[in-house]
């Protein structure tokens, strides 16, 4: 009797917030289950190159950020005992050997595009790690026990030797196809997107080589806030927009450039990018309190964190991801999703999974987290996630109204509930890392 009355004050609490009931963690498996395993039966060889238009590796950005997805989606498959932890670490695992855990167009590569897939080896190399604390700085000096060794340093090495040609490049020009992208790395992130594909790797390297014992391992982070810095306050400008708290997506569209009806533009999808990106950094330096190794990697349910301290700028970053959680939610559409021109409706207005996945994946997060009030995002989180199964999922998996590849709302139109786009496998990392992230809110 007490269950059924608590059910059902639940149950009117549910239809007096205007909100779906809440999801239950089986539910929103199931649904990123599906979406997935229509992927992988599409694309059954990880490592087989893509083609769109023409060929390219598939560790290229598009890829990448569809990795990130399936390795938080495979940690909670592991957490929770799911049938599918074998067969989707394997495909990661198979994925990343293909390409020897290296930056697409190798190690001395400035491209953020190309080291986004840096993320997943990172994350791989955390699940992996011996179940002891090791001093990497032991291991290189052959101070380990015998028999002791640091597995699968193959996952992360090409990382670290990007990352620190990165940094050792601060003053350096870089120069791709005859023309200079910039005067030194600072400034590589000339548009948005590039903050996501970018700023995490420097976040998590910085974790990892914290927990090894290197003491200068802020250098990452460092870097990783001097070049968001830039991005945010320099280059073209600024493409912070404070007043609104958005983001222009690169110089191109700071004003005067306008929308059809006289707005600045705000590309959806690019502010997710960014929403994404300051969420994935402030994460990498967060650890759940009485998490252990492997990788410190965090426990279901968890509720309480502490800080590492190798970020100086977390409050920095914070700020910003609070400005934009408030920017986000006075332009949310009634049907729970965003368009793709976040201040003008009547520019290729409708339905757009991808940015709207990564909003609330940020969203959750935040509320996860303690920084957002429950009570206001929950409705948004809960509704929205309804809205994007309902809306979008087709009963084979297949992902509808996600927005091609491009840079503004024009591009890649129309967008459709059966149109495939030109690459189908960012749209549903986005969605993987939204649904993983709700289900550790049902977990807490």
């Amino acid at each position: 009797m007490k269950q059924r009355v608590f059910s059902l004050i639940l149950l009117s609490t549910c239809l007096s917030l205007g909100v779906s009931a809440q999801p239950t963690r089986q539910e929103v498996m199931a649904a990123m289950e599906l979406a997935n395993d229509h992927f992988i039966r599409k694309y059954p060889d990880p490592g087989k190159p893509t083609f769109v238009k023409k060929e390219r590796p598939s560790n290229l950005w598009t890829r990448g950020v569809y990795f990130e997805g399936l390795t938080a989606l495979t940690e909670l498959e592991r957490l929770t005992g799911g049938a599918k932890y074998k067969d989707y670490y394997k495909y990661i695992y198979d994925w990343g050997t293909a390409h020897k855990w290296t930056p697409r167009n190798g190690v001395t590569t400035r491209d953020a595009d190309d080291y986004c897939c840096c993320q997943t080896y990172l994350d791989m190399y955390w699940m992996e790690n011996p179940q002891e604390t090791v001093s990497l700085l032991d291991a290189e000096k052959g101070r380990l026990a015998p028999g002791h060794q640091v597995k699968n340093r193959s996952f992360i090495a090409p990382t670290v030797q990007c990352m620190d040609n990165v940094i050792a490049a601060e003053d350096t020009p870089w120069v791709a196809g005859g023309q200079t992208k910039s005067a030194g790395s600072d400034g590589d992130w000339t548009w948005i997107d590039a903050i996501q594909m970018g700023l995490p790797v420097l976040s998590k390297l910085t974790r990892i080589r914290h927990f090894e014992g290197d003491r200068e391992a802020d250098r990452y982070t460092d870097k990783g806030w001097d070049m968001y810095e830039t991005s945010r306050n320099e280059i073209g400008g600024g493409l912070w927009n404070a007043a609104d708290g958005l983001w222009w997506r690169d110089k191109d569209f700071v004003p005067p450039y306008t929308e059809p009806n006289g707005e600045d533009c705000y590309w959806s999808r690019g502010n997710g990018w960014v929403y994404a990106a300051l969420v994935r950094a402030m994460d990498a330096m967060l650890v759940a309190k009485g998490a252990k190794a492997p990788g410190y990697l965090e426990p279901l349910g968890e509720k309480k964190w502490k800080n590492i301290g190798e970020d100086e700028h977390f409050g920095d970053y914070r700020k910003d991801y609070l400005a934009m959680t408030k920017a986000l939610v006075k332009c949310q559409r009634k049907d729970h999703f965003w368009n793709v021109s976040l201040h003008d409706e009547s520019n290729y207005g409708g339905v757009e999974l991808s940015g709207t996945a990564l909003f609330i994946y940020g969203m959750t997060w935040g509320v996860r987290h303690g920084y957002l009030p429950k009570k206001k995002y929950l409705p948004i989180i809960y509704q929205t996630w309804d809205a994007m199964v309902k809306t979008c999922l087709h009963d084979d998996g297949f992902l509808g109204y996600v927005q091609g590849t491009g840079k503004e709302p024009k591009d890649s139109q129309p967008v459709t509930y059966d149109k495939e786009p030109d690459f189908d496998d960012y749209g549903l990392g986005c969605f993987l890392l939204c649904g993983t992230e709700i289900v550790r809110l049902l977990e807490q």
